[in-house]
């Protein structure tokens, strides 16, 4: 595939910024850099879902949510079979719509004295977060930390990351069941921080695993320059969600979908008409920048973070409809690119794209 110059197409159709942060002039350092260029990374892949660089090494490990597989793919994108996650399920005729989903490496993975990797899958019984070890060539020791988190058809969250504090962060649905995502005892609804034994890290809020709450169908999580998290969620039929996570905070769900007024509430930095460009899958951040993959919109969204760290400015698009529903997204360590994947385009049909900052 010829590398694609970006062009974009600034547009606030289908994406509402609220008019005080549309308006803001930054003062501080600015967030910079736009998609100059687009080119095929890797090919052959089924529905890949998660992306997590490894220490050192060059190479990402890639997940694909169907097949449950797990490919070591190089920056030049040579790609290998490394193993498969026991457990995980997932069925385009049942509609169960779960398998293997987020990826996170150990922030000190060697391949020798920490060979550690994390997954989240959806199994037949739950969605559950499991460590397996890596050392370079294959995967082995399946051994689940984090288990019972409610799972459906739907609504399964899936993203896994560490954050800069060294704790790994867990986003989970709220499996179609609303009343959940308010039930601080449940696991369901939440981003999570977790240790990597599974238990709760040290200074949650509530003293539990549990770090934010009231999310539906969170997805994105990423960390700006600043060591701010911030995440996608998937609405229900009228907002998506960008949000700027807090420990503490609840998201709302199912009282409020987008803002609201409701007491005790915290309300998205930017939200998304689901029919117009939106339903957000995942987030990198790149230069201060949050770059939003989405799979109905099918576009790439670039959304500068402002000077006080706080909200953001406005959205802009890029290859609209060009490769289909997008999903996974990550930044390449060292490098202003990013690694972006097609999805649900059949088996072995999906691509892996790199995406050139400038």
């Amino acid at each position: 595939m010829a590398a694609l110059t970006a062009v974009a197409a600034v547009t606030t159709l289908g994406v509402s910024v609220p008019p005080a942060t549309a308006a803001h002039a930054p003062s501080g350092p600015r967030a910079g850099g736009t998609p100059s260029g687009i080119s095929k990374l890797t090919g052959e892949l089924t529905t890949p879902w998660g992306i997590s660089f490894l220490r050192g090494r060059n190479a990402a490990l890639v997940t694909e949510r169907d097949t449950a597989v797990v490919w070591k793919v190089a920056l030049d994108g040579a790609k290998k079979k490394v193993g498969t996650v026991p457990n995980a399920v997932w069925s385009q005729q049942t509609q169960d719509k779960g398998g293997l989903l987020g990826v996170a490496t150990s922030p000190t993975w060697n391949g020798t004295t920490d060979k550690d990797v994390f997954f989240m899958e959806t199994t037949t019984k739950d969605n559950r977060v499991v460590r397996m070890k890596f050392d370079g060539t294959r995967l082995s020791d399946y051994t689940p930390i984090l288990t019972g988190i409610v799972r459906d058809t739907q609504h399964n969250g899936g993203q896994i990351a560490f954050g800069p504090d060294g704790y790994l962060y867990v986003a989970t649905g709220d499996a179609q069941k609303g009343h959940l995502a308010q039930d601080k005892k449940s696991l369901n609804g939440k981003i999570l921080r977790i240790t990597k034994n599974g238990a709760a890290a040290p200074g949650n809020p509530f003293g539990t695993r549990v770090y934010s709450y009231g999310h539906r169908n969170p997805q994105g999580l990423a960390w700006d320059r600043a060591g701010r998290l911030w995440s996608t969620e998937i609405g229900l039929e009228t907002w998506d969600e960008l949000n700027l996570v807090k420990p503490g905070r609840n998201y709302g769900w199912p009282t409020c979908e987008g803002s609201c007024r409701a007491a005790g509430m915290t309300n998205p930095r930017m939200v998304w008409d689901p029919d117009k460009g939106g339903v957000p899958a995942q987030i990198a951040i790149v230069n201060n920048v949050i770059y939003a993959s989405t799979l109905s919109g099918r576009r790439l969204w670039r959304v500068p973070i402002d000077s006080t760290g706080q909200d953001v400015g406005r959205a802009t698009a890029y290859y609209n409809g060009a490769y289909g529903r997008l999903r996974a997204l990550v930044k390449v360590p060292g490098a202003d690119q990013l690694w972006l994947g097609t999805s649900d385009r059949g088996i072995d049909k999906d691509l892996l794209l790199k995406v050139t900052i400038k």
